[in-house]
């Protein structure tokens, strides 16, 4: 699959084109390390990682069965990082009952001297739009940090409904769920 073949694309009516493309470990580490490394990524865990450590992550993304990764585009240009995961076999094994159709996801938005309005929005709104484009897709599972109240708040912006605290090996999260409904109606409403 070419890196510059586009999965999924989306027009915000505000702040135009968004996009998915694969994600090259080899080609995009070093933008994603920059990304990572940022002190505004500092939930995603990976303020210390080296270049050969993003690499290394991403390989292993790369080639798991159950894991994905994507490069966001706005209006051409890689803006965001997304990952999907089955969290019946990644992330939280154990930690919640699992269905049918369940689809974990992680965001990162790249960090902007310039920050745009409703920007964080428009990403969150992209992701979930590319997940449920899937039909097999029933319900998005999150599990941000409890700390992290700004992703709470977009969570909820577009349909996840907190369910409770988990404890992870790395960290306290919120496990939250969003199903296609409920997505639909938090789009709706925004619209309005």
């Amino acid at each position: 699959m070419s890196t510059t073949e586009l999965l999924f694309t989306r027009t915000d009516p505000a702040l135009g084109d968004f996009a998915l493309r694969p994600l090259d470990p080899f080609c995009d580490a070093e933008l994603l390390h920059g990304w990572v490394t940022h002190p505004k990524a500092a939930f995603w865990l990976m303020g210390d990682a080296s270049l050969p450590d993003v690499e290394r992550e991403y390989m292993r993304i790369a080639a798991a069965e159950d894991h994905e990764a994507f490069i966001g585009l706005h209006d051409g240009r890689p803006a965001f990082l997304m990952e999907k995961y089955d969290p019946s076999r990644l992330e939280l094994v154990g930690l919640y009952e699992a269905r049918p159709g369940d689809v974990g996801m992680h965001f990162l938005v790249a960090p902007s001297d310039t920050p745009v309005h409703g920007f964080t929005r428009a990403v969150i709104t992209t992701v979930m739009a590319a997940l449920f484009a899937d039909p097999a897709t029933e319900r998005v599972v999150v599990e941000p940090d409890v700390r992290n109240t700004a992703v709470h708040a977009l969570n909820e912006a577009v349909g996840f409904v907190p369910h409770g605290p988990v404890r992870k090996p790395e960290k306290e999260a919120l496990l939250s769920f969003c199903t296609r409904a409920r997505f639909e109606a938090a789009t709706r409403e925004a619209s309005i």
